[in-house]
This record gives C-alpha cells, structure tokens and sequence, in this order.
C-alpha cells in the first residue's frame, strides 16, 4: 500500500534543498547518459565496420603466387596456375567445405560494347556458388545458374554503371547483346551491389558471366584465377584454409615449408579481429560510465548523511513517539532511490534521445561519415544499468538509513 504521507515528506525535503539534490543528481545523470551515447556511438562503429565486410563473414580466398623454395627437382620462383581438377580435388577430398566458388577475370584493355555505346568495365566469370560467398541484390533478370554453366551460355549479368553507360535511354536491357572483346553475350539480368563506400563504387562496373563461357571464349581454358570457400555450419574457417593449401601443395608439388607459393585470406579471423576491438571499446565505454555513476552514488550518500544530520531531531522525535527502526530506514532509502531513480532514468532518455537524433539524421540525409555507421542503442543494457543504478542508490542510503535507525532519542532531542 502506497504511504501517501511519505511520499509527500520526501518531496518537500527535495524542494526544500533543490540545488543541492539537482548537483548530486547530475552525476549519477551524466553517468548513465554517458554510457548510452558512447555504447551507441560504439555500435555506430561497429555497424559501419561491419558493412565493409560485404561478403560471408566466415570466407577464406585462396591464390597462387610464385613459389620460394625448389621442390623435387623444381626450381623455386615457380608460376602456378590454379585449374578445375583443383575444384573437383577440394570437393571430393576435404570434406568440411560447404562451398568452393572458383573466380576469373577477362584481363587485358578492352571495351564493353552495346549499339553506339562503348565503356571500360570488369568482365568476371563466376559460379552460381558465388552467391554464398558475395550476396548480390537481382534487381531484373537472374544470376548465373548451373544450365549456364554446363552449356558455357555466353550471358551476362550487369551492375548500374553499366546500365548508365551503355543502355540510358533502354527501359529493359534484359534480353539485348552486349559485345565483350568481340564477342556477344546476352543481358540475362541486372543487379545492385550490396555494402558502402568505394566497393559499392567499383561493384556496379562489373559484369558477372558464366565461369565456363569465360575459359572458353578468352582462351583461358581449365585455368582458375582464385577460389572463395565457406566452411560447412560450425566449421571454422581456418581449418579449411590449412587443409585446401595443404591439398593444393601435394598437387601442385610445393614444398611444405614454403609458404609464398599460394596467398590467403581468411575474412572469419579478420572479423574476429574487429569484434576484440569493439569489444575494447565498450568494456571502455562502461569503465568511464561507471566511474561517472559511481561517483555519483557515493555523492548520493554523501547528501543522505548530511539528510541524517539535519533532521537528527525529527528522528529522534519520531523514535520518541514509536516509530520503528524500519519506518526511519525506508524513508532515508526511499529518498535516495528516488533522487538515483529520477537522474537515471532522465540520463537514459536524454542519451537514447541524442543517439536516436544521430540515427534520424544520417538516415534522412544519407549521410556517410567513413567507417560510422548509424549508430544504435541497446535497450536492454540501458535498462539493466539503469535498474543497476536504483539498486546502487538503496544500497549508497543504507549506511546513513542505518545511522538515522541507530539514533538515541533523548540523545537526538539534546543535539544543537
């Protein structure tokens, strides 16, 4: 049952001494407001980073390079070339793969034709696979599918820029002939690149045709230029990446110890890398936040004791007429809880309200700020520590609630 009379004292005493609450307040106020923005602002980070890697988070690249060492017989300084008995080994002998994508490039200066309409785009050749590995948006038409491939289809799949350059005044390319160093392959879809920054700039140059139709038109045929893999679900990507250099040494005669003779990189460690980071940047964010709010509840009680001195008499008075040892407690801590309670939960509201204006802001206006992303709150953490922060105060109250219930009546009614 709500003690309406209590309640009531509580409030008089706070508007009696309001600066004085008002400045012990700010404390435990800037604290929680502080760890909203900068956990926000953390998350911000987070996100911007995180849309850099637009590609499966847990994909290792492999590429040849020159070997270093000789290798029965070999000479070292070796070119090795990459082919589609490569794939097959990987497929049939290394089982932890889910997906191998074996990407190529039309190399060479060259222009992309269309009627009248000439430009310089990338002309890569990729397998329907290269979907688990690089997500594209199919905005018309369809991607590379295994027909295609079997049948080496000369079709093509092209991004915005393309559409700009060669097709502006085309309603739908789909269906028409593009000429890719003289050769014509057919528009079979169009697509927009998925991420931010300069990889999105560089993603819609590109034209994506058949891998197959690709070897055998510009004569690189049974040659791979680098395979993306995806580890099978709970897999981790390193050992895939061991296991497919391991395999490729033995088939391409590469000593053990050589560890020039093919490049890789593993996007999973990468991430993992810059996850540790974020991590460091919130354990930061609540070492400073805590600090602040600490700071703030021992202010708290400070201001309690101070409470207890000044009303040495009214308890004693209260004692004096049967008050009891736990009515003189959950009055002192209920006055704290309430001054905690008030500067957290406005701390909260004013920090989710400067991260949700930020969020607005570059939302409305597209705003791209480099590696910030929009930024984010978590409600449940703020709310926690906020819930924390009530606790906190009951027990920043405690002592000097403690202290008031220990008081001698006829001592109390004789103090000046």
């Amino acid at each position: 049952m709500i003690d309406i009379d209590k309640w009531t004292e509580i409030y008089n005493t706070v508007k009696k001494h309001k600066l004085r609450t008002a400045l012990t307040a700010f404390g435990v106020f800037w604290g929680i407001f502080m760890l909203v923005v900068l956990l926000g602002a953390g998350k911000g980070l987070e996100n911007g980073i995180t849309a850099e890697f637009n590609i499966a988070k847990n994909t290792v690249f492999v590429w040849t390079q020159r070997t270093s060492v000789p290798y029965m017989g070999l000479k070292a300084g070796r070119t090795i070339e990459l082919t589609n008995d490569d794939v097959a080994a990987i497929k049939a002998n290394i089982p932890e793969v889910g997906v191998v994508a074996p990407s190529n490039q039309v190399w060479g200066d060259f222009s992309v034709n269309y009627k009248d309409k000439s430009s310089a785009f990338t002309v890569i050749g990729e397998t329907p696979e290269v979907l688990f590995v690089r997500p594209l948006r199919i905005k018309t038409g369809r991607f590379v599918n295994d027909i295609d491939m079997q049948e080496k289809r000369k079709v093509a799949v092209v991004g915005p820029r393309i559409l700009e350059v060669l097709f502006p005044n085309e309603k739908n390319p789909i269906g028409k002939y593009i000429s890719i160093k003289g050769s014509y392959f057919q528009v079979v879809g169009t697509f927009e690149p998925v991420g931010k920054g300069e990889d999105v700039v560089e993603d819609a140059k590109v034209i994506y045709i058949p891998h197959s139709a690709l070897q055998q038109t510009f004569n690189q045929v049974n040659k791979v230029g680098h395979l993306a893999m995806v580890p099978k679900p709970g897999v981790p990507a390193a050992v895939i990446e061991e296991k497919v250099k391991t395999l490729l040494m033995q088939r391409h005669r590469v000593a053990p110890e050589d560890l020039k003779a093919f490049g890789s990189a593993n996007i999973e460690k990468e991430f993992q890398e810059v996850q540790g980071l974020f991590m460091g940047i919130a354990g930061f964010s609540w070492l400073v936040s805590i600090g602040t709010i600490i700071a703030g509840i021992i202010g708290v009680g400070n201001i309690m004791l101070i409470v207890v001195k000044e009303r040495t008499k009214e308890i004693g008075i209260r004692k004096a007429l049967g008050a009891t040892p736990f009515s003189i407690i959950s009055l002192i801590i209920q006055e704290s809880i309430v001054i905690t309670a008030l500067a957290g939960y406005i701390g909260l509201m004013g920090g989710t309200g400067v991260i949700a204006l930020i969020e607005y802001l570059m939302n409305k206006f597209e705003v791209e700020a480099g590696f910030f992303g929009v930024p984010e709150v978590n409600v449940n953490i703020a709310v926690t520590a906020t819930v924390l922060l009530v606790v906190t105060g009951a027990l920043a109250g405690l002592i000097p609630a403690t202290k008031a219930a220990r008081v001698n009546p006829v001592v109390a009614l004789k103090d000046e």
